[in-house]
Parts: C-alpha cells; structure tokens; sequence
C-alpha cells in the first residue's frame, strides 16, 4: 500500500512567532518530525506543505531522505483555516492509498511510533487511528450549580494508582487514515476508529512559550541515547573552545582609558581543571588576540592557544597535527558564524545556549548555559560523565 506522510506547517504562528523553524534543541522544529517520518520504513514519501518561502528553503536545506515540500493555498493558512482544510486540499491533488498526518508540534515522535502505529492500523480492520497517552488523572468538571463534580472516579472509593486503568488523551502527534475514507467523510477520524499509546512524555505539545523548555528538555535527554553520544564522547582526547560569546558573554567593556575588559566564568575554569586531570588536552582559537586571553589561557593551562586566527580551519588542522589526534577526538565549542566549519569537521561539536542561529543548527548538543555563564563546564562534565559511563 502506498503510504505519504503529510505534515503542514505555515509561517503565521502567532502564540510562538516563526515556531515551526525556530530552534529546538539545536534543530528547527520541523526537523524532528520530519525525520522521524523519513526514517519509517513503512512510509514512502514525506511531504511538508507549507506557505512559507523561508520554511521551504530551511526543510530543503535539512537533506532528509523521502522529504518533499509542497505548497498550500493562502485560504488553508489563515489563523482560521482548519487542519482539516489543508488536508483535503493535498488529498485531493496527491494520488495515494494511505495518508498518516503528522503535526510538527510534537517534536517527540520517533519514527518506531509511526511503524508500531501503522502495523496496528493495517492488522485492526479500523478506517482511521489517532495517537493518544494514556493518562491516570481524576477528572472534574463543574455543574449548572458551580459545584465540582468527578467524572472518571468516585471520591468515596479512591482508586490507587497502581489500580487505576487511567484513560486515553489525544495528544495530536499523528492520524492515520485512507485517502478515499477521507474525502468521502471530510474528516481526519471517521468510521471504526482505532488508537496508538504513544509514551506518557509525548503528552505535551508545542502551543505556548511555557511549552518550549519542557520539550527541549525532554528531547536532549532522548536525543543523547539517540545518538549513541557515550560511544562518541568516550573517544574525546581534546576540547577547544572560542572565547568570546563561550568563555564570555560577547560584552566588550572598555575603561576611561580605552583598555578592553572581559569577564571570564570561574566555573569554565574549573571545567578546564577537570579535563586535564582526567588526561584530556585543551585549547582555544579565537579571532581575537589581546594580552587578555593570553594571560587566561595561560592560567588555564592550555594545550593549545591560536589567536587572530580569522579562518579557524588552519588552526585544528595544526591542532591535529602536533598532537597526534584525529578529528572524531576533538570537541569544540563555538557560538558565531567563524566556528560553523570546525563545528561540521570535529568529532563533537557544541555551542552556548544564546548562540546564532547557524551554530545552534549545526551543533550536537546546545547547552542549557549561555556564553560566559558556564556552558563550557557544561560541555566538560557531559564528556567526563560519558567516559565515565563508558567504562
């Protein structure tokens, strides 16, 4: 059976303005849906509808395999217009048998969902499934009086929670359906319906701001094993780092005098101690080259220390060179434009929560702390946990 995912996203999001590229977790908030319907088997071809020219080209830009955008008329992304609307709109142009609707606000989905899902959808004789979570929650609402009334429990017999069943809640993540079940009833659900359980973390959906850092999260933890990153950070043997925007802040102080100021984060320091003492070398590159960094890299112990290096290529290349390491044994850590090419080269990269937007797209990991609030002892403890872990 010829099965298409379909996923809409427009570019008029009001409660998280430009959401649907917004970063999350170091990727725009499409990518993990739209990977994770790229790598199920059981789907042919993922297509993204959208209105917008700048969520065309950053989905293009992605490279994921079975991805396709697609347009969508202005009267199906008003703030009004339905997800029914949208759907239709494709089902009718778009020849397939099966369509599995995909909503990016649920950066959690993971392709085994949508597999288990559809296996499910083909062996249940139903016409169309939602995913839900199954939640053990009591439920109230009020009377015509004002008074609360329970409406999945009785007060008087309080079950535990080991012995209550719970209930399933839509948590909007996907739908799958029949292309024909579909136009005939206009309507995403319909005939038998069936359901998946997706995991109880899947509850949560991207719809206000609040929503944003619970998410991310949720993702890094899972993106961590998804990655396999205790194989890849145990290999780590050296850790460079930028200064400004990582080590600092990004602020330029300046005295009377015009002598240049930079505020550096004790705890990095730290972060440098604690890899040297567990036989790790360390370095900076940085375009800069003031007596200031200087004298910190020399109280840091450096390894390594390149300054007015303007392209950062040659400098890991040297790196490489004296020490004897290959790229997939280096971390780095950068947070602007210049530190793009070592971040794609070495075998972990990095970058400061409040980082560019480049960075935080081309990054492993994007740490929770900002430039000069101690990302990189972030960045220091996560490798020494992962050697840890590793052995």
């Amino acid at each position: 059976m010829h099965t298409v995912a379909f996923i809409p996203v427009r570019g008029g999001s009001k409660s998280i303005p430009g959401k649907n590229i917004k970063p999350l977790a170091g990727k725009p908030l499409i990518y993990w849906t739209a990977k994770a319907a790229s790598d199920c088997p059981e789907i042919d071809v993922v297509y993204v509808c959208t209105d917008d020219s700048r969520i065309r080209q950053v989905v293009e830009a992605l490279g994921l395999p079975k991805v396709q955008v697609v347009g969508r008329s202005p009267e199906t992304a008003t703030d009004t217009a339905s997800t029914e609307s949208a759907l239709l709109e494709f089902a009718q142009s778009v020849p397939c048998e099966r369509i599995v609707l995909i909503q990016a606000t649920s950066p959690l989905l993971e392709a085994k969902d949508l597999s288990q899902a559809i296996a499910k959808f083909e062996t249940s004789n139903c016409d169309s499934l939602l995913s839900t979570v199954n939640q053990k929650r009591f439920i109230w609402s009020t009377n015509a009086d004002g008074f609360a009334v329970p409406l999945n429990y009785a007060p008087s017999h309080r079950p535990r929670r080991q012995d209550f069943n719970g209930y399933e809640v839509e948590n909007g993540a996907f739908y799958i359906m029949t292309r024909a079940g579909l136009l005939a009833s206009s309507c995403r659900l319909h005939g038998k319906m069936a359901n998946y359980s997706m995991a109880p973390d899947t509850f949560v959906e991207l719809d206000e701001p609040g929503d944003w850092k619970l998410v991310e999260g949720l993702l890094r933890f899972r993106y961590v094993d998804e990655r396999d990153w205790v194989r890849r950070l145990s290999r780590i043997k050296a850790v460079i780092t930028d200064v400004d925007g990582v080590l600092t802040d990004a602020g330029m102080y300046y005295t009377e005098t015009g002598d240049e100021l930079k505020k550096f984060n004790t705890r990095d320091g730290k972060g440098f101690e604690l890899l040297r003492n567990a036989g790790m070398k360390v370095g900076i590159i940085t375009s800069e080259d003031t007596k200031i960094v200087e004298r910190r890299a020399r109280k840091l112990k450096c390894d390594f220390l390149y300054q007015g290096a303007k392209e950062k290529g040659p400098a890991l290349t040297d790196i490489l060179a004296i020490s004897n390491l290959s790229e997939d044994e280096i971390a780095y850590i950068g947070d602007d434009l210049a530190d793009v090419p070592i971040l794609k080269k070495v075998g972990f990269s990095a970058a400061p929560a409040d980082a560019t937007k480049e960075c935080l797209e081309t990054v492993d990991y994007v740490c929770l702390k900002g430039g000069g609030e101690g990302c990189f002892r972030e960045l220091a403890e996560l490798i020494l946990n992962s050697r840890a872990n590793a052995n």
